[in-house]
């Protein structure tokens, strides 16, 4: 049987945990080699013992200009070359200062903005300049929201992570428009609720769970897990998407297409 992903070098920021951890396995299985990032040590060891031999750690902050150049450097002296970039790395500034409009503050909308969008356009254009030096094409998919484009004010009101993942969207056709043709490619995922640890505080709310139920109504009405979106992944970081930019794909439960029952 043959495998999606044979031959190929990806980077994953944001890959030692939740929906970048799960990916990284995925490709693994599917013939490529990998080089996640996070934050923790701890987690990084634990990732890279899962990956079979086929992955390297590193610890670094996205947020940091080196961090992704340094990955992408490691990529190619240990595995021969790079071939794509999955940025996952972001996450909730709620407990910063995030919030509704009326109450955001400007430390929370700055940590946000940093955290989910300057970290990607970090990452994205130290991908862009090695695919550019190694005179390759490549694939970058990057992490959205469907609350970039389908908002949920009763239980969702994050009003600077909102604004960061319809950014996203932006920024990557845009920037998709400009390298295509390159042979670069760069598309999104925007998944709905899924479990991961950012997700901790709607998971572990009955409410929310209720509402979710109707809100994201496919398998019986639960919460999304990392591995819903591995399938997805593996094909934008496959040549099986060699024909496929600048678009946005939710992996969503339904959320999008769905009312939800408060």
């Amino acid at each position: 049987m043959s495998q999606w992903l044979t031959h190929k070098r990806i980077v994953i920021i944001g890959g030692t945990t939740g929906l970048g951890l799960s990916a990284a396995t995925a490709f693994v299985r599917e013939g490529a080699q990998v080089v996640v990032v996070g934050r923790d040590a701890e987690n990084g060891r634990l990732a890279e013992a899962q990956l079979a031999g086929n992955g390297i750690a590193l610890q670094g902050d996205a947020t940091d200009p080196a961090t992704t150049r340094t990955a992408i450097e490691r990529c190619q002296q240990a595995f021969g070359g790079f071939d794509g970039l999955y940025h996952v790395a972001g996450g909730s500034g709620r407990r910063f200062g995030d919030g509704p409009l009326h109450e955001l503050t400007l430390d929370g909308w700055n940590y946000t903005v940093e955290l989910n969008l300057t970290s990607l356009m970090l990452s994205n254009q130290a991908a862009i300049q090695a695919f550019q030096a190694q005179g390759t094409g490549g694939s970058i998919l990057n992490m959205g929201s469907v609350l970039g484009y389908s908002p949920s004010p009763a239980y969702f009101a994050t009003h600077a992570y909102a604004a960061t993942k319809s950014a996203v969207i932006g920024f990557t056709r845009s920037v998709a428009a400009y390298y295509a043709s390159q042979n670069i490619r760069v598309n999104v995922l925007a998944p709905a609720l899924v479990e991961t640890p950012m997700a901790q505080r709607a998971a572990q709310d009955d409410t929310i769970l209720s509402f979710i139920q109707t809100k994201q109504p496919l398998a019986g009405g639960r919460i999304g897990q990392p591995a819903d979106l591995d399938g997805a992944a593996v094909y934008f970081l496959s040549d099986a998407s060699r024909f496929t930019t600048g678009q946005i794909l939710s992996v969503d439960g339904g959320w999008s297409v769905s009312e939800g029952q408060l």
